[in-house]
């Protein structure tokens, strides 16, 4: 912003300074004034000289001169100090502006990262719950690999035993056979022995 005429950059509190000290001044010539147009008076009634009186009125004159370049200045105050208030009001709907704003954007970011927080929370639960849901499958999958592993070892031993009684078996029938091999030939010759035997009992008849 561009700095009036006459503006100090000593902002509104030296502007105020000066002011106050003014209108010192001003009150200090206006007492000065008075105590002059008193002697004045006094020596209206008393006998003064010329000279006396010459150099009273000369101060006096003197005295409104400077005390009406005073007020000029007082004024010229004034108005820099009313700008000066202008611009401080101004600056503070501003800075009251910008605060509200900032207050508002300042709840919306901490609502979000309560958000983002409460999912984070919210994620970080089911992942647990995921992963324990995972052990226990991974628990219960170990365990019927267990009994996969003990069915397969039950198998192969009936496996086993199976093809021993398979062998057995075989044997045990090939014995049966052999023997029912032997049982016939024997049946069979002692039925060729019969017939002989019968035979020759009839031709001695």
């Amino acid at each position: 912003m561009a700095t009036p005429v006459g503006w100090s950059q000593g902002g509104s509190g030296s502007v105020c300074l000066a002011f106050d000290q003014l209108r010192d001044v001003i009150e200090a010539q206006e007492e000065l004034i008075h105590q002059l147009r008193n002697v004045m008076f006094l020596q209206d009634e008393n006998f003064v000289s010329k000279e006396e009186f010459q150099a009273v009125e000369k101060k006096l004159v003197e005295e409104k001169a400077a005390h009406a370049k005073t007020k000029v200045l007082l004024a010229k105050e004034e108005e820099k100090l009313q700008f000066t208030l202008g611009e401080v009001e101004v600056l503070s709907k501003q800075l009251e502006k910008e605060k509200l704003a900032f207050e508002k954007a300042l709840s919306s970011v901490k609502s979000r990262a309560l958000q983002e927080s409460s999912k984070k929370d919210q994620l970080i639960t089911k992942c647990n719950e995921i992963e324990s849901h995972v052990i226990k499958q991974e628990d219960i999958l170990n365990g019927k690999e267990n009994e996969i592993k003990e069915l397969q070892q039950v198998i192969s031993q009936q496996k086993e035993i199976f093809r021993n009684h398979m062998s057995d078996f075989w044997i045990q029938k090939q014995q049966e056979n052999y023997m029912v091999q032997v049982l016939d030939q024997k049946h069979k010759k002692a039925s060729g022995m019969r017939q002989t035997w019968s035979c020759q009992c009839s031709r001695e008849k």
